[in-house]
């Protein structure tokens, strides 16, 4: 695939995405626009790819789903009310954040040392100990790496482990199709966070997928620049070493590479959180089968050692499957009409059989991609 022809695919999704977002608001007018604008990016590439027939038919298949969107969005109603001028409310700002405390232990994080290490020296002794920090410490974190490696909940840990107040945040919510109002949440969100800090309790503002918010665009959307340079200049507030309010920006990608350098250089930490090596996947299988019922022939380190390559949500997936199997098993055996019965202890070939069906999520391609940012941008 062409760089032109990729640029143009996240752009149409990304207008899909904001779509079906605007459609979930109830801003129909809106989510007709950005399904159109999918469908002409779309209909481009097949343009410029003529001879990708497998691939144009796939896209022509979504051109297909977007333009029955449209049709059925024309025909409600609340389209033409909104169509002749309708005023409806943007969503209040509570409805985009999720304030609820996280309940995961530092030691619900299997290995993942370097960055627990890097996370301890910017957010858990300074917030201990601000007293020891006359140059001030970072307040921007950005955790990178292969989906399902732990970055979300390495997050969530942190804020138990400080006890700060979580602001989890939807990049795809903060924007708003209404005119200025996307930066006003960015700012009310770091308003809120700083009163809470003012009252000396920790604030994380967490934001997964970060690049969705403030990649790099082919094309600008509504009000994304002012969007962006609000978060800039929120962030820039936040390390202003004269407050030292205990604030912090934790952000979450899979794709770094599709950063701004702006956004970058305000992330003081950059932490790489790749996939588990074997002592990782290793505590992993404890972890997430500690609550099954193992036959004695399970050999976890036997597991840990055929799941390289595999990440954190693999082997939790894997976990999950077996006991999926036994279950099914209990079911279609009909002893499930004896309430004393139970499912059969899970044994080893169960997991074979499972990981002959699952390969790894993340091929060995992609992660060359997070090594090579990873050489450029390191700063942990």
């Amino acid at each position: 695939m062409s760089l032109a022809t990729e640029q143009l695919e996240q752009l149409a999704l990304k207008h899909a995405t904001l779509a079906i977002q605007l459609e979930r608001q109830g801003s129909k007018d809106m989510a007709v626009n950005n399904y159109q604008k999918a469908v002409d990016l779309l209909m481009k590439i097949c343009s410029l790819n003529p001879n990708n027939t497998w691939q144009n038919r796939l896209y022509m298949e979504r051109v297909g789903q977007f333009r029955d969107k449209i049709k059925a969005l024309k025909e409600t109603p609340q389209f033409e009310e909104e169509s002749a001028g309708g005023v409806q409310q943007p969503a209040k700002f509570e409805q985009l954040v999720i304030t609820e405390k996280p309940n995961v232990k530092w030691e619900d994080v299997a290995d993942l040392a370097f960055a627990k290490r890097a996370i301890q020296d910017s957010i858990i002794y300074p917030t201990k100990r601000p007293d020891l920090y006359p140059l001030g410490w970072p307040r921007g974190i950005l955790m990178f790496g292969p989906p399902g490696c732990g970055k979300t909940l390495l997050a969530a840990a942190v804020a138990t482990e400080i006890n700060a107040v979580f602001y989890q945040v939807d990049a795809a919510s903060i924007m708003s199709k209404w005119l200025g109002e996307s930066e006003k949440n960015v700012a009310q969100l770091f308003n809120d966070a700083r009163a809470v800090a003012e009252k000396e309790q920790p604030a994380i503002v967490f934001m997964d997928e970060f690049d969705s918010l403030v990649g790099k665009q082919v094309q600008e959307i509504g009000g994304e620049v002012r969007t962006r340079n609000q978060f800039l200049k929120e962030m820039d507030s936040i390390a202003d070493k004269s407050r030292n309010l205990l604030v912090y920006v934790i952000g979450a990608t899979n794709k770094p590479w599709s950063l701004d350098e702006p956004f970058i250089r305000r992330f003081q930490k950059r932490i790489f959180v790749p996939l588990p090596d074997i002592n990782a996947r290793l505590e992993m299988f404890q972890i997430y089968t500690k609550n099954l019922k193992l036959g004695l022939d399970v050999d976890i380190n036997g597991l840990a050692q055929l799941t390289e390559g595999y990440s954190g949500s693999d082997i939790r997936d894997i976990c999950q499957a077996v006991q999926i199997k036994v279950v099914r098993e209990f079911f279609e055996s009909g002893a499930v009409a004896d309430p004393q019965a139970q499912t059969r202890l899970i044994n080893m070939q169960d997991f074979r059989d499972i990981l002959a069906e699952r390969k790894p999520s993340v091929s060995q391609e992609f992660l060359k991609h997070y090594e090579e940012w990873y050489k450029e941008y390191e700063a942990l």
